[in-house]
């Protein structure tokens, strides 16, 4: 085999934006908005950091998002499976572009209240959680199956493409002209991802118009996912890496003490997963050829936790040597980057369309959930044991919580993407 050849083996897989011109869309403008969402999201920890200089304080960042997420990921799916997909997506988004409005407005009047901030998370949260599932369940509505762990992948990438730009530019546009700035940016941006689902056709239910849903509709999807072990087990498994060895709550503390550095350095720290996710994309050809997805995300998720674990002990021993803890993060965002693109694949072609908007509510929960309880269970371990030592008992506790997991569900290894069950 030449080396064109296998370079095309391991090369990324492009297919799903020359198949759909809508996904192709939805793809570019989901990219565009997470450069201004990812700097959002550390100018509000900097900002939280700053005006209560406790890490404590940062992972309740985390913690005020939880419960709406909760809520509203749950409910939201259910307004997923019964209304069109890109109308909830559409309301949902606009919710967020206000949210980025008042952001921009109390940065701008600099009124410095850590409340409002909490509060503006959780409202943000709430959007979220109902705008990700619809996003979600509409890709496998645009691209046959077989092109879904390459359109999954393509989606980590846009995902970390915005992390690695984003905490960069925010850490250089902070010391250039403070918070208001990455705000405002983040408002800008959004218009493309606005753009891109007024562009969409219609996805109505396959089954037709439903009523509004109430309590039973939600309980109906996780009655179904009593009946999917296969989909429990991703959800557990990523919960044991979010909220057992998530490090970002400690970020601006190893930025401004551990590693004795700023802003920038805070930049460099929250960008370091997501260039290790991209550079695992670069190479990602690989990934759709795997069809033993049970086996790859424990292999993926127990190579973060080695990752973080291996990050804490680094700042215990060599403490102020940053370039050790940017590379341990972005294996780390290597290995997660690789884990979620075989759980969405999972999810996706597991789950029966008619129930796809409920389980996507439920991914949205776990995923994006579990990172905000972890914030705020490593913040409060920080403040025991300091932030070099959380990270290194939280990747150990996750390792090991993964090995129990599995050794009593073994039949999850056996999952195989050419015959997928629940």
């Amino acid at each position: 085999m030449g080396v064109v050849a296998r370079l095309g083996r391991v090369a990324t897989d492009i297919r799903p934006l020359r198949r759909s011109p809508d996904f192709r869309r939805l793809w570019f403008g989901l990219t565009v908005a997470q450069l201004g969402q990812q700097m959002t999201g550390v100018t509000i920890a900097y900002q939280v950091y700053v005006l209560t200089h406790s890490s404590y304080s940062v992972g309740l960042v985390g913690l005020y998002g939880l419960v709406p997420l909760i809520a509203f990921g749950l409910y939201g799916g259910a307004l997923v499976d019964a209304y069109d997909r890109r109308r909830v997506a559409l309301v949902a988004s606009a919710g967020l572009w206000i949210c980025s409005g008042v952001l921009v407005m109390q940065a701008v009047l600099d009124w410095e209240s850590v409340g409002l901030l909490y509060a503006l998370v959780a409202l943000q949260s709430a959007c979220f959680a109902v705008n990700s599932p619809a996003r979600s369940a509409i890709i496998p509505r645009l691209l046959p199956a077989e092109l879904l762990p390459a359109a999954n992948a393509l989606s980590m990438a846009s995902f970390n493409l915005g992390f690695t730009i984003g905490p960069l530019t925010a850490g250089v546009l902070i010391a250039w002209h403070g918070v208001e700035v990455t705000y405002a940016v983040d408002a800008v941006t959004f218009t493309a991802a606005m753009y891109a689902l007024l562009r969409l056709p219609a996805v109505p239910p396959l089954n037709g118009p439903a009523k509004a849903p109430g309590l039973r509709s939600v309980v109906d999807g996780l009655r179904f996912l009593r009946t999917a072990p296969n989909l429990r087990m991703t959800f557990v498994l990523d919960l044991c890496a979010m909220v057992l060895a998530q490090p970002r709550a400690l970020f601006p503390a190893l930025a401004l003490t551990v590693y004795g550095g700023n802003a920038s350095t805070l930049g460099l720290l929250q960008a370091s997963p997501a260039i290790g996710s991209l550079l695992a994309f670069l190479v990602s050809g690989w990934i759709g050829r795997v069809h033993r997805h049970g086996v790859a995300v424990v292999v993926a998720i127990v190579a973060y936790a080695m990752a973080v674990a291996l990050a804490g002990f680094a700042a215990i021993g060599l403490p102020g040597l940053v370039v050790l803890g940017v590379v341990c993060f972005a294996l780390s965002g290597s290995a997660d980057m690789i884990s979620s693109s075989y759980r969405s694949t999972i999810l996706q072609s597991a789950t029966p369309d008619a129930l796809r908007g409920r389980l996507q509510g439920v991914f949205t929960v776990v995923v994006a959930g579990g990172p905000r309880l972890g914030d705020f269970v490593i913040g409060a371990s920080a403040g025991l044991f300091g932030e070099p030592a959380a990270m290194a008992i939280g990747g150990c506790a996750c390792i090991a919580a993964v090995l129990i997991v599995v050794a009593t569900r073994r039949r999850f290894l056996a999952y195989d993407s050419r015959h997928p069950t629940p």
